[in-house]
This record gives C-alpha cells, structure tokens and sequence, in this order.
C-alpha cells in the first residue's frame, strides 16, 4: 500500500527554491524599472509656464497612477515569493494552508508562491 506523501524531499525543494530566486531576481528587477519611471515621471519639468492644466497633465497623472499601481502589485507578488522562501526553510513550503494536503508539482511549478492546492483554490470561488 503506497502512503500519500506530505512534504516535498530536500531534493524537490531545492528546485523550488532556485525557481523562486530566479523569479524573485526578475521581480526585483522589474520593481526598480517600475520606480525608476515614477521617478522619471515625476521629474519631468512642466514646459506649461502659465500653470495652465492641459490635458497631457491628465494623462501624465493616468500614467503616473497606473505605474504606482503596478509598482505595488509587483512588490505585493515579491513579498509572496520571498515569504514562499521561508516556507521552504520552515518545512512548511508546497502544503495547502486549505486542505492539508501536498500541493502538486505542475501547480507550484506554474504558481510557485501559491499556498493553495487547486482543489482548495476551485472550493473557494
């Protein structure tokens, strides 16, 4: 009678956690693009000398939020992936915060982060 495994080998994890250093790198990455256009953004000179709004003023303030948005969304997924590493360290990395159960491998895989198994994920909408 085959047991149902419960936790990933050292081995299974190792290459978890080199796909989210990888991912964590690219991320970082992508953060400080995200901030460095904010920042050029922001101090761009206005050429309008009068004070007068324009409606490129608009769609730079537009730009400007969606990036800020965007920023906090990679940083929210950076986090994630950062806390995932800690769960490799802690043991607790690849099991359904849900079910109890092992997360598969093609779901870490796509979603390394997730701590939900895709059965608990499907359950929950």
């Amino acid at each position: 009678m085959a047991t149902e495994q419960i936790r990933y080998s050292k081995e299974e994890l190792k290459e978890f956690e080199e796909l989210l250093k990888e991912k964590i790198e690219k991320t970082k990455t992508e953060l400080k693009h995200l901030k460095d256009s904010i920042t050029r953004s922001a101090s761009g000179y206005d050429s309008n000398h009068y004070g007068v709004k324009t409606l490129e003023d608009g769609a730079d303030a537009l730009e400007k939020e969606q990036l800020n948005q965007l920023a906090a969304r990679t940083l929210k997924y950076l986090k994630q992936l950062e806390n995932a590493l800690i769960r490799i360290k802690n043991g607790t990395y690849g099991i359904c915060i849900d079910t109890g159960k092992l997360i598969s491998k093609e779901r870490l895989r796509a979603v390394p982060h997730t701590q939900h198994s895709i059965e608990a994920k499907l359950n929950r909408q």
